[in-house]
Formats: C-alpha cells, structure tokens, sequence
C-alpha cells in the first residue's frame, strides 16, 4: 500500500495515483482547522467577556421586612381556567403587604374572550381576595393591538399602581417572597426588572432540553445586562414601571408582532444603568414545559420571530455566538477524522471545559441540579437547534399569541 494511502486513510481516494489527495487533503485540512481555531477563539471570547460574569452576579437580600412600594401583577389569560384556579393562590397569598397586614399590590387578570371557564374561575376568587379582580375583553371587540398586547394594554390601563409585574396564568412564584424580590431594584432607581423564569422538571430528554435551553437563554441575556447590553427577558418574570411600558407602546415596533412584548419593551426601552437582573431563588416562576416537540417547536417559533427587530448590534453579536457554536462542533466532527485529530480533541475540551463550568455554576445558582449531567448532550443539541429554528429568525412572524 502506498505510503500516501496510509497517511490519510479516510480520505484516500482508490486509484494508484495518490497526488491529489497529498495535494487536497492537507490544504483542505489547514482551512477546516484554521476556521475550526477561529470558531473555538471566538465562543472562549464570548466566555471571558461575557459569561463568565455570572460568577459575580449579585446576591440581593430583603432590607425591609414591609412593602415600600404598591404593585400591580397583571396576567394576560386566554382560556386559562385550570392554570388561574391552580397557581392564583399563590400569587395572590405573597408577603408583601403594610405594617398593617394589608396586601400593598393588586392582581389584574385579563380574560381575553375565553371560551373556557376562565370568568367563573375568577368571579369565585375574587369573593375569597379582595386585592384580585379581573377585566374581559369581549371577541368581537376592537383591537389596536396585535395579539397578547392588546389584553395587557388593556391590563396597565386598568391598572392603579406605578410599579408592574408582568406574568403568566401558567406561572407560579417560588416562594412567598416573589414580588419583594423583583420589586426591590425599583428602590435603588431602575425602571425594568428581569427575572428567571424556571420550568419544572419531569422525566425526559425533552423537558432537560428544555430547561438546559431556558438557563443557557439566561446566561446570555443576564450577562449581556451585566455588560451594559440588555436585550431581552421573559414575560412570565418581569417588572417594569408604567412609564417604560407606554413608552415601548408607543414604539413603532410594539404593533409589529402579536406576542413579543417582554423582547420588544427591552429592545425599546432597556439601557444600561435603568435594568436590573434578579436571580435570587426567592425571585423565580415556575411553569410546565411542553410535552411534545411539535409543541416545543411552536412555541419557539414564536420566541425567536423577535430576534430580527433586536438592535443590530445585539443581532451581530448573537449571530456571530451562534456561528461560531455550530461552527465549532461541525468542525471538530470532521477534522477528528484526520491524522491530526488529536489537538484538535485537546482545543475542543479546552473550549468545553470552559462553557460547562459556567453552565455548571448557573445550574447551582439557579437549583436545577439534574442538568449537570447532560451539559455535553444539550451543548452539541444546541447547535442543531439553531438550524431548525434560524428561518424564523429571519423572515416569519406569528399571527397569534395563543
């Protein structure tokens, strides 16, 4: 066998003549390498930059033990009964009142024209809690606005407090201490307040999927806010004063998609001194994940459709992250089938060993344990991911909200 041949047996094409792949293979591996070096660089520069100030993320406490501040808590519901009637309880039992026991915030739900037993599930709560109450917006009445954004509109407007807190019928708090939590930044001056959004666990490689999706999500817009680059949060945990919510309404981008409001209301209105992040465990909502990929797939969909209304700096730098993510990893599966497999095994784990530790020390901070294990699976996963979904980053917007 020719010696050529053995050199690069992958790749050796079946003839006696072996000049072409002495001549193609290396020059074909000294491209892939170099791009495969320039993709690794690249994501352990958004590492140091970026991520790895989630070691620093501060650790608010509670200074006071009264509410220094009203709140109103508005849930935008369509045909909600089952999720309201399970976690308003909890929502609406929070300690966050006067010196006096009284609650120092409000619940607004909107039913928007469910044809469920939301408005029953409502009525008979709202006999047991006084700081509840609810508005309905009728199907055939006039929208001025798409989607969601017209029953939350509809919910600020209707809506007797300064401070808001924005979350989901699907959602409930962590603890009782929610709303002090993600209310406490308003004290120090700031106007927006993002907060985590935690899915339950369940057993499956969906729901860790999805989860594993939901705290990576975190680190970037978290560490991004750290960095004076605050680009997005999540509806179901976020707060907000009624200043910045009209000011975002009255952007001209607010009316372009019908969901979308907690990445439109930061793209708009988020800067870098006037946005805190909250991730103290006492702050967090917890929800369901979906159960199906179909499902999953829709729902994020409709996340990522916003990305192409994010201000061009933030779309180059998420664009370039998550080339050079799926870049790496393609790469590294090609390039270990040359005879020089073996740096290129000790740069990928070398760029991995960076990104697990920080996802790692976020799964702590965010008590969410079982991910550990799976880091290598949902890193590789994540690059697919990007592929299914980058179409609807460019071109497709969702019609509805529910």
């Amino acid at each position: 066998m020719p010696i050529c041949a053995r050199r690069y047996p992958v790749f050796t094409l079946p003839t006696a003549n072996c000049a072409l792949p002495l001549i193609f293979i290396p020059v074909l591996y000294a491209v892939l390498f170099s791009l495969f070096l320039l993709s690794v660089a690249i994501q352990c520069g958004y590492a140091l930059y970026f991520f790895t100030r989630i070691f620093n993320f501060p650790k608010p406490e509670l200074d006071n033990e009264f509410a220094t501040g009203e709140v109103s808590i508005i849930i935008c519901a369509k045909n909600e009964a089952r999720n309201l009637e399970n976690n308003l309880p909890a929502i609406l039992s929070q300690r966050y009142s006067n010196e006096t026991g009284k609650p120092m915030y409000e619940v607004v739900v909107v039913n928007d024209a469910s044809g469920d037993d939301t408005e029953q599930v409502l009525y008979r709560l709202e006999q047991q809690f006084s700081h509840l109450w609810h508005v309905t917006i009728a199907d055939e009445e006039e929208r001025k606005f798409k989607g969601k954004k017209f029953a939350l509109d509809k919910g600020v407007e209707y809506a007797t407090h300064h401070w808001l807190l924005l979350t989901d019928a699907d959602c409930v708090p962590a603890t009782q201490n929610w709303i002090a939590h993600m209310v406490s930044p308003f004290e120090q001056g700031k106007d927006i307040v993002a907060g985590y959004g935690a899915l339950k666990y369940h057993p499956g490689l969906l729901n860790t999927f999805i989860r594993w999706e939901t705290l990576h999500t975190f680190v970037q817009y978290s560490t991004y806010a750290l960095a004076g680059k605050p680009y997005m949060a999540v509806g179901r945990n976020l707060a907000c004063t009624k200043e910045i919510f009209y000011k975002a309404r009255q952007s001209d981008i607010w009316n372009e998609l019908p969901s979308g409001d907690d990445d439109l209301l930061m793209q708009c209105c988020a800067e870098k001194d006037n946005t805190a992040i909250v991730a103290h465990r006492d702050a967090f909502t917890l929800s369901d994940a979906k159960l199906s990929w179909k499902e999953w797939i829709r729902q994020k969909q409709r996340h990522v459709s916003t990305g192409k209304y994010y201000r061009d700096e933030i779309q180059a730098l998420l664009g370039v992250y998550a080339a050079s993510h799926a870049l790496s990893w393609l790469l590294f599966f090609v390039l270990i089938f040359f005879s020089g497999w073996t740096i290129v095994w000790i740069i990928m784990m070398m760029r991995c060993a960076v990104y697990w530790t920080i996802w790692q020390s976020t799964a702590f901070k965010l008590q969410d344990r079982k991910l550990l294990l799976w880091m290598p699976l949902c890193d590789i996963g994540w690059a697919i991911y990007n592929f299914v979904l980058s179409p609807y980053i460019l071109w497709k917007n969702k019609q509805q909200w529910k």
